[in-house]
């Protein structure tokens, strides 16, 4: 789903005569969402101790909402089929993080080569749907849907291994999130992703406008995914060898190279491959990371509000965030876009350096004979 959204979506919106500040108003609609859904979800889940239930019901009225979209016409019927539908989309990943970790309970380390999947399932949706769209791009709404309900469908069939309800779910977890080092992941984590909700509205609008075709964006997104799965086969060994913060640091000074050549080297398509080979440190390190940290600063009964805590922050607030301030940019100042978000990760990386250390935190994943 998420391949064909990124690439895609900001270019159906064009194809829809939506211009460039209504494209970054509509996707912050979608990123923003994730600041109330994920805790709202998030609390239900843990308080019933049905991860896998919550999983279910927002991948099901995730579905059903955005079916919406075949009946809407203009800004305020597309803004509202993106809240509803991604008010409950939001539920579902989060949550699903949370279950995976609930089932490497002992050998966190594995997750990466589990996450590794969903890169894949990127990649081959971008490659087709950077080949169907280049003349088909009006059929994005009904791919998308038909992804959505292949979500549900494949809901049904993951085993529940859920916990008993917590009653202790408000102040206990709020004394893990004022932490030092857990406020400024967070923070972190905001800023890192404000300058993603850049590059996910943006960056096929930029390489569109330079004179690539649809194919070739797609492709561009499927290289940095490709990069992002041989991190991610790496990740295991890394975080036995490297701390936490050691690996976010070298990461978002990465990212900010990333988005510094996104923004004067776009008309090299050389270029563009060195750049989209960083998102595996942008996105596949620093995920990896971010899971392991949450996993590390909250008991597994907080998990599900920790998950949901960090996508509403980051990839909720940060994400709209993100989109608004690309549509605004993109609309007067475009050539400054993608340097705001150099910017921007930039100070994430000034304050991991400053304030994320903590010995508590740092330890090393340790290496299991038997993981394999």
């Amino acid at each position: 789903m998420l391949g064909l959204l990124h690439p895609f979506w900001p270019l159906f919106l064009v194809h829809s005569h939506f211009d460039a500040t209504e494209i970054g108003q509509l996707l912050a609609i979608q990123m923003g969402t994730r600041i109330v859904s994920p805790n709202l979800w998030g609390w239900l889940a843990d308080r019933s101790g049905r991860r896998v239930s919550t999983i279910r019901w927002g991948s099901a009225l995730g579905c059903l909402s955005f079916a919406a979209i075949f009946l809407s016409e203009g800004f305020w019927s597309m803004a509202l089929v993106m809240a509803l539908y991604s008010f409950f989309w939001n539920a579902v990943m989060p949550q699903f993080e949370a279950l995976t970790l609930d089932y490497l309970h002992g050998e966190p380390q594995r997750y990466s080569q589990l996450r590794l999947w969903g890169s894949v399932g990127f990649i081959a949706s971008v490659l087709l749907g950077g080949f169907w769209f280049e003349s088909r791009i009006q059929d994005f709404a009904l791919a998308g849907w038909l992804f959505l309900l292949f979500i549900w469908l494949s809901s049904l069939t993951v085993p529940p291994l859920d916990h008993p309800p917590q009653r202790d779910s408000g102040r206990g977890f709020a004394v893990h999130v004022w932490r030092k080092p857990v406020a400024t992941f967070l923070v972190v984590s905001f800023l890192l992703q404000v300058a993603h909700g850049i590059y996910y509205a943006f960056y096929s609008l930029q390489l569109e406008q330079q004179g690539y075709s649809r194919g070739t964006i797609g492709a561009f997104w499927a290289f940095s995914v490709v990069a992002e799965i041989g991190l991610f086969l790496l990740m295991r060994r890394w975080m036995t060898n490297w701390t936490l913060a050691g690996i976010l640091i070298v990461s978002l000074a990465l990212t900010a190279v990333r988005w510094l050549m996104i923004s004067h080297l776009s008309f090299s398509a050389g270029a563009l491959i060195i750049a989209q080979s960083l998102h595996a440190f942008s996105f596949g390190a620093c995920h990896a990371v971010s899971v392991e940290y949450l996993r590390r600063f909250f008991p597994a009964h907080h998990r599900g509000q920790a998950q949901a805590l960090y996508s509403s922050l980051s990839f909720g607030a940060g994400g709209a965030v993100g989109a608004l301030m690309g549509g605004l940019l993109w609309q007067d100042l475009q050539r400054y876009t993608f340097d705001v978000a150099a910017l921007l990760t930039f100070l994430a990386m000034v304050l991991a350096i400053v304030y994320l250390r903590d010995d508590r935190y740092e330890t090393r994943v340790p290496v299991q004979t038997n993981a394999d």
